[in-house]
């Protein structure tokens, strides 16, 4: 146990660790968490990885990352060579990622393929990203679970990793996600309030440097249930 951390923060640390083995930690990441350190943030994941630190101080290494207001699955590797094999998976686009959404509309059609380049620019003072044929090629498949006339649950798989993808392209086909402020997103949907960012890691699936590969999940947090549930969507479940 790292001793720059208290017995309560390993605690909670543990708490958020859904696997591990010999090459790494998946984490069920709360929404609200920061996965890294920067201005305003007091705590994030990356300072929480020093509870599952070698006794020779060095400590797991996050190998790719998620919004502050995204919950769900994320993974660190415990050690270089590790990080390299998962790095390169990710990189060469060999995991596979599902995420759930609950979409201020319902997405038309129900099904299909978004394939927009997103370029990073800035909206009053913040860091968004915005359709332009500049931009980097960014590809989501999407798949809409349940709608009603206020909401949509969807199934979304990013086929490429670009920064705040899900939440641009959703936008662009006009269903931006509940809660998103950057993007368009309601705060509230009829007499439901969304007071963050309804956007879920639900499963990552990639390759293992042992087993062949490896499938991590996460249900929804209640939050994200409990919205389900009152805007008359099915619960989700793992598709």
């Amino acid at each position: 146990m790292n001793p720059l951390l208290t017995p309560e923060l390993q605690t909670f640390a543990r708490s958020l660790c859904i696997y591990e083995d010999a090459y790494l930690i998946a984490f069920d990441k709360p929404a609200g968490l920061p996965v890294q350190g920067g201005s305003g943030v007091s705590r994030s994941l990356e300072d929480l990885l020093g509870a599952f630190a070698k006794s020779n101080g060095k400590q797991p290494r996050l190998v790719h990352r998620l919004d502050r207001e995204t919950s769900g699955v994320i993974v660190a590797a415990r050690n270089k060579p590790a990080a390299a094999f998962f790095s390169k998976a990710f990189a060469n686009r060999e995991a596979e990622k599902t995420y759930l959404a609950i979409a201020c509309a319902a997405p038309s059609p129900r099904e299909g393929l978004i394939e927009a380049p997103l370029a990073k620019t800035s909206r009053r003072g913040l860091d968004i990203m915005e359709i332009a044929q500049r931009g980097q090629p960014a590809r989501t498949r999407y798949r809409t679970l349940a709608a009603t006339n206020a909401a949509a649950l969807v199934e979304l798989h990013p086929e490429t990793g670009r920064m705040h993808q899900l939440r641009a392209h959703l936008a662009h086909i006009g269903a931006p996600i509940a809660g998103d402020g950057k993007y368009g997103g309601l705060f509230r949907l009829g007499a439901v309030e969304t007071p963050h960012l309804l956007l879920h890691a639900l499963r990552l699936d990639l390759p293992h440097p042992e087993s062949g590969r490896i499938r991590l999940e996460a249900p929804p947090p209640e939050g994200f249930l409990a919205a389900a549930r009152s805007l008359g969507l099915e619960t989700p479940s793992a598709p």
